[in-house]
């Protein structure tokens, strides 16, 4: 699903398929009052915290910090057969899914449940009901394939999509509420490039390596036919219906950008009015869409204008019963984790086992939690909190936040390669950075969500619409910026350049990232790198073009944005040589602006974690377990990157993913600053010390 926001940056991405199958639900438990969250804790998965029983004393950390810290716990825990990948950040997923499903599963035998217990308890018990959905096999979407089957004209075709977004689905590019780039006070329509199955436009359009791109192609359209099959469509038809696909999206893959070229904000807005895109788009109005969305607008976003374009043409060049074929499959495929397990199972073995390496679904109860997450996330948050998130860890982050801010504040006023023109600008910008810890100080209404017993895909249908109406009543209103991105059992954290807010879910503050009771260094280099890496998306390649208010409003200098670009090309050469598997390398284009945020960010951590010992009367030379704070610092760093992927998984992320694989993460930033040699007494030629020609400073 399209993330709304296309400028979040994320710590990490953690990719989740989920799909249901014919698994047997388990017997209700019975009704349990209120949790206890002790009780609650004691149940949960391990933690994943630092311990110096996981390195690898055989590796030296001055020639590869992540195999000294990482390598003999890679080796002992590889990939679970229901996951892509697994490490720090999937053993908290564990933790935060075990939470979750103790806190469904009491609402779902709640007998008297109302108002958010209701809710999720109503949508997890229907999707737990595996018998009743086996027995709708294809029932509950058979309206939606009818109303496909009945399209005769292009004209329809439009109306089609217009009635699909109006109801919260939607096809072929994306449309969603988000603060005008260029007055961020008030909040505008987006309508961006989508419509791909496949992960990007060159497995479209390209072999690939080994012809790999050319056997996904061929796999995509085996597994079109059979979900077709499986929907009832003759064998022969299907795999007529299923080249069709294939080409209706290379044709929207042409006039897509790629992940690299929609990393510039350019590319991101385009304002049009109304009026004018509907002289140069005959077969779709736009004013009709925006008025079947409940919209009343003179203005939008039209992001990237050469796709909608080509959509406009295709609408009337591409046959009805082509297009039929393309709604048809995005129908099924997009109900298939609600639907019976026939049509779920051909899902996972396509998008999940065939393309990212995944060998076993997860367990029922994950993937109907999973569903739970997408359509009534905030409200499961509401619940989590409640019993997982203690006021402590709120303050001591408040303090760290503080921490780091001051941390960065001395170093953008030290920077000497900025005038002060522009360093004026970056400081006006540090000032107003606000920081979200933990949850939202408000929550989202969901009064109108009508939820019940009665069937899975009635309940998932009904959040969905509800959930647009929702988002498109924020459209020509000013920004509410008490709205939180992410939902507090969310294991990540994200830096919001329309907003310069930082946002850190509570479920993120556990170890390896924070511990209230760890030593200052683990939680420096754990939970204040993060901290570091999040303020200082404010200064990357994106984030930069964004000023103090959020605007898109160029701040810099002629020669200090030189400056900034001679620096930050030589980290986009450095990443460009990490070989990750069979040959091919991380993108450091891709990858700039989290391989900024994190090489800021630990630096930043380093200086605030040197204050906080000063503070505290330490010199830092105090061993713990037989490393000194300055080395813990750096163990936990690399700590917080263990992850292991399947290589498929890999593989679609090097493609795809703005954040470079873990290993390299771990070794990136270090390898920059000489506190890590110094802390390890590391020498010149080792591979973690870069010759000062090559070393990258920036921020």
């Amino acid at each position: 699903m399209k993330t709304p926001n296309v400028l979040l940056l994320s710590l990490a991405i953690s990719i989740a398929l989920s799909a249901c199958s014919g698994d047997k639900a388990p017997k209700p438990a019975p009704e349990a009052p209120k949790a206890d969250a002790t009780v609650i804790k004691a149940e949960l998965p391990p933690l994943a915290a630092f311990n110096v029983g996981d390195l690898d004393t055989s590796k030296n950390a001055c020639t590869n910090l992540a195999d000294f810290v990482n390598s003999k716990w890679l080796a002992a825990n590889p990939v679970p057969a229901d996951k892509t990948s697994w490490g720090s950040f999937e053993m908290l997923d564990e933790r935060a899914e075990a939470a979750s499903k103790l806190l469904v599963e009491a609402a779902a035998t709640k007998k008297d449940a109302s108002g958010l217990e209701k809710l999720v308890g109503d949508i997890y018990a229907t999707g737990m009901d595996d018998a009743a959905i086996e027995a709708a096999g294809i029932t509950p979407i058979k309206p939606m394939l009818d109303r496909i089957d009945a399209l005769k004209t292009p004209a329809d075709i439009a109306g089609y999509l217009r009635e699909e977004f109006a109801a919260g689905r939607g096809e072929v590019f994306g449309f969603y509420p988000q603060p005008d780039f260029k007055n961020s006070d008030m909040v505008i329509a987006y309508a961006d490039q989508g419509g791909l199955s496949l992960p990007e436009k060159a497995y479209y359009l390209e072999d690939g390596p080994n012809g790999k791109y050319k056997t996904i192609r061929e796999s995509f359209v085996a597994h079109v036919a059979k979900q077709l099959e499986n929907a009832g469509v003759a064998a022969d038809a299907a795999q007529q219906q299923a080249k069709d696909v294939l080409a209706l999206e290379t044709r929207l893959a042409k006039a897509s950008f790629s992940p690299i070229e929609l990393r510039d904000p350019k590319r991101q807005y385009h304002l049009v009015s109304v009026a004018d895109v509907d002289k140069t788009s005959p077969n779709f109005s736009w004013s009709d869409f925006l008025a079947a969305n409940g919209l009343k607008v003179e203005k939008f976003s039209l992001s990237q204008p050469q796709f909608f374009v080509e959509f406009n043409k295709m609408l009337a060049e591409v046959p009805v019963d082509q297009w039929q074929a393309y709604l048809r499959i995005n129908a099924i495929d997009g109900m298939a984790p609600f639907l019976a397990s026939k049509f779920n199972d051909e899902r996972f073995d396509f998008y999940a086992k065939t393309l990212r390496g995944q060998q076993e679904q997860k367990a029922r109860w994950k993937r109907v939690l999973d569903s739970v997450e997408a359509s009534s996330g905030e409200a499961l948050g509401q619940l989590y909190v409640k019993e997982y998130f203690p006021a402590e860890s709120k303050a001591e982050m408040e303090k760290l936040v503080g921490n780091l801010r001051e941390a960065l504040k001395a170093r953008l006023e030290k920077l000497d390669w900025m005038s002060p023109e522009t360093k004026a600008k970056a400081m006006e910008k540090w000032a107003s950075f606000t920081p979200k810890i933990g949850y939202p100080d408000k929550w989202r209404s969901w009064d109108g969500l009508a939820t019940s017993r009665d069937g899975y895909v009635q309940n998932v249908l009904a959040a969905s619409k509800f959930n647009h109406a929702y988002q498109m009543a924020k459209i020509g209103k000013p920004v509410d910026r008490t709205e939180w991105g992410m939902t507090p059992q969310t294991v990540n954290a994200y830096y919001n350049p329309l907003m310069n807010e930082i946002v850190f879910p509570a479920a993120i503050l556990q170890p390896p990232f924070f511990d209230p009771k760890a030593d200052p260094a683990l939680n420096y280099g754990g939970i204040g790198a993060v901290i570091g890496h999040e303020m200082l998306h404010g200064y990357d390649d994106q984030g930069s073009q964004f000023d103090a208010k959020g605007n898109f409003n160029n701040w810099w200098t002629a020669s200090d944005s030189k400056g900034f670009k001679e620096r930050t090309t030589k980290l986009v050469k450095q990443f460009d040589n990490y070989a990750a598997i069979d040959g091919l390398h991380v993108k450091g284009e891709l990858t700039l602006g989290e391989n900024i945020a994190d090489l800021g960010g630990l630096t930043v951590a380093y200086d605030a974690l040197q204050k906080a010992l000063a503070d505290a009367g330490k010199s830092g030379d105090e061993k713990i377990d037989g490393f000194t704070e300055d080395q813990r610092f750096f163990l936990n760093w690399a700590t917080v990157w263990r992850r292991n992927f399947t290589p498929d998984e890999l593989k679609v992320r090097l493609n795809t993913d703005p954040h470079a694989p873990a290993n390299f993460r771990a070794i990136g930033a270090p390898s920059n600053m000489p506190a890590f040699a110094t802390a390890f007494s590391c020498k010149p030629g080792d591979g973690m010390v870069r010759p000062d020609p090559t070393r990258v400073v920036i921020w």
